[in-house]
């Protein structure tokens, strides 16, 4: 029996992501699977970028998976992320469905399609003795040299930088191909735009976020029982809307700071998936100045391109 394929839709922020992945699985009577590390949690709407009404295509509903399965406040992780989008995905497939993967989050992206093997990590006190007597610079190198960033805040708050530097040296010493693992053939997307067209997208986003009720947002958060320091950990929009919230900053500050910081973390995921290339998985990129149909109509082409 030959493996389902799968079309896997990914790229920086602010490329318009799931719009295309949308339409792509209404054209196949299909269905989503989100690679976003922060789209699992509920009411973590507007800071994630959510945009669930890309998911009503010609007024049907696009179905959809791995959004808002956690509550804010839990630390969800890529090894929970992968047991889901295993379960999912074999969920799909059992209902001769087409499932169709799409995200931002390349750590997601790479153990889905790779099928690490990868366990609940533990702690490990004689290596969190041995950290703790070292300096931030550092720690940081250290997890450098273990792994890419892929997110900055892991470098800013030392319980989860040795955490992190826990888990990837754990990793590295077991990581291993999954024997139970669902075969499938993965044919991988993603749409770019020059790195000035990213900026300006990114810009206009933000702004029309905040107009939307972002802020609001995040004082619900805390006004839910969410703490400042967890709402840090989610990182972007987050962390410097909870500045401002709380008074630490001011508005033009706030803004200032999380545009540029949005721009970093676009180029971060650049790095992620041009990583991704070198580890040999093929990407197909598409001009992000073409029009949705064309998009579109090139990712159908999955079939064939999985055959190459």
């Amino acid at each position: 029996m030959s493996k389902p394929i799968l079309p896997v839709i990914t790229g920086p922020t602010a490329t318009g992501k799931t719009t295309v992945a949308a339409h792509v699985a209404s054209k196949l009577d299909g269905e989503v699977i989100s690679a976003d590390s922060r789209q699992v949690y509920r009411g973590m709407d507007l800071g994630t970028g959510k945009d669930l009404d890309d998911f009503i295509v010609d007024g049907k509903q696009v179905p959809y998976h791995l959004i808002d399965i956690a509550e804010p406040g839990y630390e969800y992780n890529v090894y929970e992320y992968q047991q889901d989008f295993a379960r999912i995905f074999e969920e799909i497939t059992s209902r001769k469905k087409q499932a169709v993967l799409c995200g931002g989050t390349g750590l997601y992206v790479e153990a889905a399609i790779k099928g690490y093997r990868m366990k609940k990590v533990p702690e490990d006190p004689v290596l969190r003795a041995k950290l703790d007597q070292l300096p931030m610079e550092a720690l940081t190198g250290m997890l450098v040299k273990l792994r890419p960033l892929h997110n900055i805040t892991d470098t800013e708050d030392r319980n989860r930088l040795i955490r992190a530097i826990e888990i990837a040296t754990y990793e590295n010493a077991h990581m291993h191909e999954v024997q139970t693992y669902p075969a499938f053939h993965p044919v991988v997307f993603a749409i770019e735009y020059p790195r000035n067209i990213i900026r300006e997208r990114i810009t206009r986003r933000l702004e029309q976020r905040l107009a939307d009720g972002m802020i609001d947002e995040v004082k619900n958060l805390l006004k839910s029982g969410i703490t400042p320091d967890q709402l840090y950990f989610y990182g972007l929009e987050y962390r410097y809307l909870t500045k401002y919230v709380t008074g630490q900053i001011s508005y033009d500050e706030m803004f200032k700071a999380l545009n540029t910081a949005i721009h970093q973390f676009a180029k971060r995921q650049m790095t992620w998936f041009r990583r991704m290339e070198k580890k040999g998985i093929k990407i197909h990129w598409i001009e992000g100045k073409l029009s949705l149909e064309d998009k579109v109509d090139i990712i159908l082409q999955f079939k064939s391109l999985a055959k190459v």
